[in-house]
């Protein structure tokens, strides 16, 4: 239709008001984002017409692109599809539609990869020196590093995924001396101001893929528990618990923890390791941090059960060992079979004294 707003005024039309359901402060409308919305109401077409299947088709061959026309990646096309296919049910339950007009179109997302690229786990020297240099990160007297350097420490030492991390409160046992413990009983995943029902950053949730209620027992080293005390006695607590939270008490957001984390890469890691995907994001950490542990000898059920994952997705998505594990391994083949080797002299002295035959 002619008159179409650009992409930009149509995109923040959509995701800032239509899209969204009205928050505790609703602001008023802005006028040119209701006319945009007017556009929108002529211009859409009826659901009813997704039965064509040319029409069908080619709106799922459209989960394949990004904004600038390029191919998005597979769990993008997945996570779209999941919602175009759930919002179409939902039409289904309503009576907008009489039969769900994807079931007959064979189109499928690709497969993702599903274990995770061995070139992105860091082996613990290289965790260690990328812990040590986050305290580096700004300056002493804010403390943009310093205040996360625990933080970055329970995903590597406890396995712990961010939104976890992030609701950790100091209700866990740290002793002076030996292994302490946490339990999890909650999560703060971030999903922006205008995609909770509180109008805040973070959602409260339970354990992933766990019922509501369920907690989760994590043991934690005697290294991270001296390092999560040092942090208490230096920073304390949030109001609400909360072991670490920025200069303003607020939650720790991705953005702060990400932009910390590469700056930390740059201090920490040689030109070289840093143009690699080595510890790429700080949810690498968890990877290297399961990989060590079944690197060690550890039981995977036990790593499973620490992790908050099935056995099945430990061992297909994380059974991987760590950096450079190929040297290793080599050192102790190589070992083996030098074993078995015999000493030049005594190959010579066997000759000399073993009969020949006859």
């Amino acid at each position: 239709m002619p008159g179409r707003p650009n992409g930009q005024l149509l995109r923040r039309a959509l995701r800032h008001w239509a899209f969204v359901v009205p928050g505790p402060e609703q602001r008023e409308l802005p006028a040119e984002d209701r006319l945009v919305l007017q556009w929108v109401t002529k211009a859409s077409r009826p659901l009813v017409d997704l039965h064509d299947p040319v029409l069908a088709r080619d709106v799922l061959e459209s989960l394949r692109r990004k904004l600038d026309g390029g191919e998005a990646a597979v769990e993008a096309m997945g996570r779209k599809r999941k919602v175009l296919v759930h919002a179409l049910h939902y039409a289904v339950e309503r009576g907008e539609l009489g039969s769900h007009p994807l079931a007959k179109i064979r189109w499928r997302v690709p497969k993702p990869s599903v274990s995770v690229d061995p070139r992105v786990v860091a082996n613990p020297q290289q965790a260690r020196e990328l812990l040590d240099a986050v305290s580096y990160v700004g300056g002493y007297r804010r403390a943009r590093g310093r205040r996360l350097v625990g933080f970055f420490a329970g995903m590597y030492y406890a396995g712990l995924r961010p939104e976890e991390a992030v609701a950790a409160l100091p209700d866990c046992r740290l002793p002076l001396a030996g292994w302490g413990r946490l339990i999890l009983h909650r999560t703060l995943p971030q999903a922006g101001k205008r995609w909770t029902d509180t109008g805040k950053f973070h959602d409260e949730r339970g354990l992933k893929n766990r019922p509501p209620g369920e907690t989760r027992v994590v043991p934690l080293p005697p290294h991270l528990v001296t390092m999560w005390r040092e942090h208490v006695a230096t920073f304390g607590t949030a109001d609400d618990g909360r072991l670490f939270f920025t200069e303003q008490g607020r939650i720790i957001t991705y953005t702060t923890y990400n932009r910390v984390w590469h700056e930390t890469r740059a201090l920490a890691l040689s030109p070289a390791l840093a143009s690699t995907p080595l510890a790429k994001r700080p949810y690498d950490l968890r990877h290297s941090a399961l990989s060590t542990w079944l690197c060690a000898g550890a039981d995977p059920a036990e790593v499973a059960q620490r992790a908050g994952n099935s056995v099945e997705v430990l061992l297909s998505r994380y059974a991987k060992c760590l950096y450079d594990r190929q040297s290793i391994n080599n050192q102790r083949i190589e070992g083996l079979l030098s074993s078995y080797d015999r000493p030049p002299s005594l190959m010579s002295s066997w000759r000399r004294t073993s009969p020949r035959p006859s």
